[in-house]
């Protein structure tokens, strides 16, 4: 099965429900549908027709990774980042990273490889995937993310999606990767 809105409806969450969710906690987003986008290359090819003129955006990609205790992880980091497993689990304390299997995918974060976001947070946060995202993405006008399919991307700005978390009961952890 695919990671677009065609099969939402076999999700914990659908993604119309998650955007309903927002919009009923009053929380803005821009909305946009486009071809399937199963990698950060793949999403390159449309987001320029995403980002506002003059806005700064933090493009993100995703990474659902667990360690050998099979605790469960998702990253979450600027597009371009480019990230060693290895170095990123010593920092974390957590020791050797890896990444978790589709099926584990959607039991523990509700969702399909190529839709992964951290929006995910929805199914996730109750269970115990712990959220880090990187702090680069404070500094952004907007935060462009699929909404837990990939043929669609909503843009938030940083205080919305941590409102979002607040009333999901998540608490991301930044990861500044820049120290």
């Amino acid at each position: 099965m695919d990671a677009s809105s065609t099969f939402q409806d076999t999700l914990p969450i659908s993604s119309d429900a998650l955007l309903e969710q927002l919009r009923t906690l009053g929380l803005s987003f821009t909305y946009h549908e486009h071809v399937p986008l199963r990698t950060v290359e793949d999403a390159k090819g449309v987001e320029r027709g995403l980002i506002e003129d003059g806005e700064t955006p933090f493009r993100v990609k995703n990474l659902y990774l667990r360690d050998k205790k099979k605790r469960n992880y998702l990253i979450t980091l600027e597009q371009d980042r480019e990230i060693d497993l290895k170095a990123l689990g010593a920092r974390l304390g957590v020791g050797n990273l890896s990444f978790g299997s589709a099926d584990r995918l959607l039991e523990n974060l509700g969702i399909r490889p190529g839709a992964v976001s951290p929006l995910a947070m929805a199914t996730g946060g109750s269970k115990g995937v712990r959220l880090f995202i990187d702090a680069a993405a404070q500094k952004a006008d907007r935060i462009y993310m699929h909404p837990l399919v990939n043929d669609r991307t909503i843009g938030m700005t940083p205080a919305d999606l941590l409102a979002y978390f607040a009333q999901i009961d998540v608490a991301p952890e930044w990861l500044d990767l820049d120290a």
